[in-house]
Formats: C-alpha cells, structure tokens, sequence
C-alpha cells in the first residue's frame, strides 16, 4: 500500500480525523467510517463489531454487509471468526475464511461470497473494545503493509471510543469498557482501614493527546531522538561508577537495553510513525499488541518480562514528553499499581497517603508489612484496576473487606463514610482498654508487643499499650537509603529507637536481606527460587564483617540496657552457635576497649525454617528466645509461595497440620524450659491469636494497630475452654479449621471484631 495519496494510511487516518470532527450522529459517522475503510483498502466489506453486556459482539456499522444485520447480529464471547480476534487479541487474516474451523455462518449477514477475510482487535489499555474487519470475495492473502494499515485505523478508533469522542460510550452496555462510569472491585483486604481519596498512578500511563501525525517525518525524528536518549540514559546507568550494578539489578538494565535496542521493536515503532500516528500514539499501540501477548503467557518468569516492557514503554514516553519531575500527591491520595517494593512506599511517605490498591499483593508481600506499619489501608490482588484507573479519580477502599469502588456515586460515598465513622468508634474502644492488662477470663496474662522497622512506628507504643516491640525488622534502614549506612548512623538510630522504647524491651531482627528484599546498592545474582536460596542468617555467616557491624551498632546504642538480638531464617543448631559467636566477639571487643556496653545481650533465634523445630531441646542450651515467624513457616510447611496469589490462599493457617505443629514447638520448648514467642502475621487476628493462646502461645508480637482488638479478644477468653476444643480440633483432618472456631467463639462470646 502507497506511503502517501489516496490509498495510503496517512490519508486513512487525516479522513478519520474530519469524520470524528463531523457533527452528524454517532451511527452516520461510524457508517462514514466503514465506506472510508472499505474504499482505501479496496475490500468489498467493512464491519466493525463492539462489546455489548456480556462480552458479546454487536455488528455496530458495516459497508459490503447486509445493512439490516447492524444491531441484529451478535456473537457470543469467542464465537466465530471476530470472536477468534476478539479472543486472541491478534489479527487473523485467512486466504478462505468458511473452511476455518471457527467461521461461524450468520444468514442474515449475506457474507456467503466472501472468502478473504482480515480481522484486528480494537485495542486500549490491555482491553478488546471490539473488532474491525474487511472481506473480499476473492480468495486472497492480506499483506502486510494492509494489516498494518488496519490496525493503526483500530487503535486509533479504540481511543475515540473510548473516550466518547465519536459517541457516547455507554451505548455499548459495557461498564468496564467506560472511562468515567464507577467501578467496583472485590480484592483480598490486606491492610485494615476505610479510606476515601483521590487516585495516584504509581506507573501512570502516558495520556496521549494527539493521535495521528501533522507531520510525520517531524514524528519519526522526534521518535528517533527520543530511542536515542533513552538508550544512552540506560547506558549511563550501567556504566556509572556511583551504582554498584551487579547481579540481578545488573540483569534487569541490561534487559531494559536490550529491548531498547531491539531492531523489531523499533522497527514497529517507526512503521506506525510513517503510518500516520504521533511518536507517542506508536508507543502506545505496540505496548498494547505486547501487553496482551505477553498476559496470555503461563510461565511466570515471562509474564514478569512483561513489566520491564511496560517500564521501557514508559521511558520512551517520558523521554518524548520531556516529563521527568516528581509529582506532588493530593492530600487524599490512595496509590494505585501493578505492584510495588517496600522501599517505594516508603518513598510516598505517611502525610498524604490514605490507601493503597495493588494488582499484585498477598498479605505477607513485604509491601503489605510495611503498609500495615505506617497505618495505611491496602487491598491487593484487583486484578484489572491499573487499566481502569485514571489520576485524579475518586476511590473508595475497605482495607478488611477488599472492596474497592472507583468513580462512586453519592450513595455509596456516604456508605463508606459511615464506613468510616464506625471503625473511628471502634478504635475509640479500643482505646478505652489500651491500659487494662491483656488477661484473660481465667487469669492467664498475655504479653502483646507491636512490630516495627523505622523510627515513626514507635510512637505507636505508647499509643496501642503494648508492652514492648517484639519484632524490629532492620534491614528497612538499610533499604531506604542509596549507600550502606554508616556505623555512626547506625548506633544513633538504634539510640533513638531504644530511648523511644524508654523501660519497655526492644528485640531487634539482624538484617533479612534477600528474597524479596533486595539492597539497591548491593551485589545480588539472580535466583531460581530466592524464599529458598542466599538470605538472612545466611548471608550474615558468608559476610560475616557484616552481621558485626550491625552488632557493633546495636551493642554502642543499648549502653546499661537488656539487648536482645533475633537471629532470622536459621536452619540448625550450628548456624545460631556460629551466629552467637560472632556477636559474642564483638560484646568482647566492647569490653576490651572499656567501651559502654549493654547490661545483658540476649540471642535468640527465629523459627521459620521447620528442620529447626527437630532440634528445639539442643537449640535452647545456648539460645535465650525463640520466637515463631510464621509467614515463612507456613510458607515452608505447606511448600506454598506466600507471594503467588494462586496458591498463598489454598492452604489455612488454621488447619490441623499448621496447629499440631505449633503445638509442638511448645511443648518441645517447655520441656527445655524455653521461652516461646509468635511474631508472624497470625498473631495478629483474633481468631489466629485465640488458636495460638490456646496451643500455649504467650507473647504475641504484631501490627499496633491489631493491638486493641487482639486485647479484647484475650479479656473476653477462656484458656481453659479453648484450649480443650482446639486440643480435640488437631486430631481432625478438615481443610480449615476455621469455621469450627469461629462457632466456638460466638457460642462463648469471645470478642472477634
């Protein structure tokens, strides 16, 4: 097809743009829209097909067709050839489209005589809005240059009808197809808390406001500035002596240059820009087609591909746009994202954040922890939200429930301010026995501690009651910052957090790097299954200069004091002993050199990795503590990733295996005199929490703001009665146990909300 004339698709595109801008009605333009088509194109039938109710596809405007069949004829989702594009969200261009499998004969269509058939998908933002197809009698290949042609007319037609520039988009029934209708979603509550707010796009998609070209070769050039720019930004990164790049971190640049210097990639690119579209409305179209081929891919580590072409897409377009300066949130502001590391939550800060919406999050993501800690509602797993969000969008979050609405109406604002009002109530009672001890019924005292990791979750402290921090992560400190922190800057935050903390004891985690907590100025390599590889304990023994420096701090910030130190991850005896010795040289360095030193250092090692629990009676001849983490056990026990939403829910936490196996590790710590304590994510549900306390649990640490509920779950107990119940619960072989305890408890009257 000729670059320029009648024929070309840059007079295509300049006649859709008069078409768009024709005052007459919706159906007259899309009829003008075919007949256009069809004649560039010199095929004998143009239809275009959009999404009704249902994903059914309605015949909207044809030219070549029967005209009576426009509004008549709908094929259902994945029926016949459109629903074939439709489905596979790719061209489909056949020589003699009736011996196709999938052809689907329409009698009131009159297409009998055509056998050549070329069908697009009209495309935007991940989403099939509808189909556009052309057919001629004889039976013919489509060639490239044409498929090309009609799939610049498709995207474009996607963003006019999107949004509404060439009719009312809601003629098409379809919610999720309108940019401004209100939308729910039901996600997995992650983080607890109501929130009403404005929408932030963590990766927002570039708008495009000027779709087809004035002047194509000023676009081509604009475009080629901007791979240039891009490709030497990503080329500065790798060699810059400021970044250690090393590792994965090194892998994924090299990714990033890869794809951009892709000669296919870039060759789409400047096929659409001599197409007719803008440099931005290119991008923006091969982003789409690789979006939706990339989505439909099984194996996870290609899917994950698909965001480093998403961020190289928004490079691009940044550096086309010139727009690299920091945004300022609203005062309301509730982030959306695909997902998102701790490190940049932390970077939005706690002023303006009300919420958080994440695609892809499970409640014991790193992010969710973080989130929990700064007080910040978070719903993940809303699969879709990224696609139908825009900035500036009004968003209303129920962190317990999941439930997400955007672009409410009224009636439901004030259904969620309500939302609000009683949860403000609850926590007023809660706070009302912030100061009563946490014992139960029977007389048994609980010890409730919060979980921290920066400087402003102490405060907390005072606020919930708790009788101490149970759980300090400190790699957040090494996290957040460009460079490894200094010793001086060590010893004066652990200072602060020591003195915040004032008489009430302190356990600080050593570093638990790895996994998914990565430094940025560290040297990581990439690892097949990194829940199971070099981490924690781990890395401290390999590095051991590192575990001392951090010891060194804690010993220089906790002079006259209890120091109590967590080991994380460790798998046997000899590990904690190696561990123990390294800190026990470096209490000994202080002594040597009449340095202050804490009163008594307390080592204790976290049980995550199940072998350990075989070796409690030998482990606490020399460790102080044990203390259950059990994100990571459950993760181990039950071989589930706690980060892949397929499966982080298959298996219950309140089941048989999981609570005979607690159950275990505190008999098997009694009988050695242990102290045993809970300082994962279950200690923080009531229900859990009910469990654990009758297992024997009977220091619970977690979020602060599970304090008040998990204390008037304790006030209104039993032990004595729960624990004969759950007792016989651990000889079943139910899935979940989690109906049976719920019906206990309402049957007792225990406190679960």
């Amino acid at each position: 097809m000729p670059a320029t004339g009648a024929g070309s698709p840059r007079f295509l595109l300049r006649r859709l743009r008069e078409i768009m801008a024709d005052g007459s009605s919706a159906q007259q333009r899309l009829d003008k829209l075919v007949a256009l088509i069809a004649s560039n194109m010199v095929a004998e039938v143009c239809s275009i097909y959009l999404r009704r109710a249902g994903n059914a596809l309605e015949l909207f405007a044809t030219q070549g067709l029967n005209p009576a069949a426009v509004h008549n004829t709908r094929l259902r989702s994945g029926q016949g050839l459109v629903g074939l594009v439709a489905e596979a969200a790719e061209p489909v261009n056949l020589t003699n489209a009736p011996n196709h499998p999938r052809f689907a004969y329409r009698p009131e269509t009159g297409e009998d005589p055509y056998k050549a058939f070329l069908g697009v998908p009209i495309v935007r933002g991940g989403q099939v809005y509808g189909v556009l197809t052309v057919q001629n009698r004889a039976a013919r290949q489509y060639d490239e240059e044409e498929v090309e042609a009609l799939q610049t007319v498709a995207m474009v037609l996607a963003e006019v009808v999107a949004s509404g520039g060439l009719f009312d988009i809601a003629e098409l029934d379809e919610p999720e197809l309108r940019s401004d209708r209100p939308r729910m979603f039901a996600g997995d509550g992650l983080c607890e808390g109501v929130a009403i707010g404005t929408v932030v796009l963590h990766e927002p998609r570039v708008r495009v406001e000027a779709l087809i070209a004035d002047d194509p070769a000023a676009e081509l050039k604009r475009l080629n500035t901007a791979l240039e720019e891009m490709r030497g930004a990503v080329d500065a990164m790798l060699n810059s002596s400021e970044l250690d790049l090393s590792g994965e971190s090194r892998e994924v640049i090299e990714a990033y240059r890869l794809f951009a210097d892709d000669a296919g990639w870039q060759q789409k690119l400047r096929d659409a820009v001599r197409g007719g579209l803008t440099a931005e409305a290119a991008v923006e179209r091969v982003q789409d087609e690789l979006r939706l081929r990339l989505a439909r891919i099984e194996d996870p580590y290609m899917r994950e591909r698909l965001h480093d072409l998403e961020d190289l897409a928004r490079r691009l377009q940044k550096h086309l746009s010139g727009d690299g300066h920091a945004r300022e949130l609203p005062e309301d502001a509730i982030l959306v994202a695909r997902s998102m590391g701790p490190a940049e939550l932390l970077d939005y800060g706690r002023d303006r954040l009300r919420g958080v919406i994440l695609e892809d999050a499970t409640a014991t993501s790193h992010v969710t922890i973080v989130a929990s800690s700064m007080g910040i509602p978070l719903i993940g797993n809303v699969q879709g939200v990224v696609d139908s969000a825009r900035s500036g969008d009004t968003a209303l979050l129920d962190g317990a429930s999941g439930e997400l609405h955007l672009r409410p109406v009224r009636d439901t604002i004030s259904i969620f301010e309500g939302r609000r009002a009683m949860r403000a109530q609850r926590v007023a009672e809660f706070a009302a026995v912030r100061d009563l001890p946490a014992v139960t019924k029977d007389g048994v005292r609980i010890n409730m501690m919060i979980n921290a990791g920066l400087l402003l979750d102490m405060p907390n402290l005072e606020i919930s009651g708790a009788d101490g921090v149970g759980l300090f992560r400190t790699e957040m400190q090494f996290m957040v910052g460009e460079t490894m922190p200094r010793l001086k800057d060590q010893i004066a935050f652990y200072k602060q957090i020591v003195e915040a903390a004032g008489d009430k004891p302190v356990v600080f985690r050593t570093l638990d790097l790895g996994g998914d907590k990565i430094l940025p100025y560290g040297r990581w390599d990439r690892e097949e299954n990194p829940a199971l590889g070099w981490r924690a304990i781990r890395i401290a023994l390999d590095r051991p200069a590192l575990l001392r420096y951090q010891v060194r701090a804690l010993i220089g910030a906790s002079p006259h004091r209890v120091l109590r130190i967590l080991l994380p991850m460790i798998s046997d005896v000899a590990e904690f002993n190696e561990a123990r010795a390294l800190i026990d040289r470096e209490v000994e360095r202080a002594r040597l050199l009449s340095l202050p030193q804490p009163r008594q250092v307390l080592v204790g090692a976290m049980l995550e990795v199940p072998a350990l629990m075989f070796m409690l009676p030998q482990l606490l001849r020399s460790a102080d503590f044990v203390s259950i983490g059990s994100n990571d056990l459950m993760q181990f026990i039950f071989a589930m990733d706690r980060t892949n939403p397929r499966v982080s829910k298959r298996y219950d936490p309140l089941s048989p295996p999981a609570l005979t196996l607690i159950r275990q590790i505190v008999r098997s710590a009694a009988d050695a005199d242990g102290d045993v304590s809970m300082c994962g994510e279950l200690a923080g549900r009531p229900l859990e929490a009910m469990a654990l306390i009758a297992l024997g649990i009977r220091t619970l640490s977690m979020q602060p703001i599970n304090i008040g509920p998990i204390k008037m779950m304790i006030r209104s107990l039993d032990t004595r009665e729960v624990s004969q119940f759950v007792e016989r619960l651990c000889g079943r072989t139910d899935h979940s146990l989690r109906t049976r305890l719920t019906a206990f408890a309402a049957e007792r009257g225990i406190a679960l909300k």
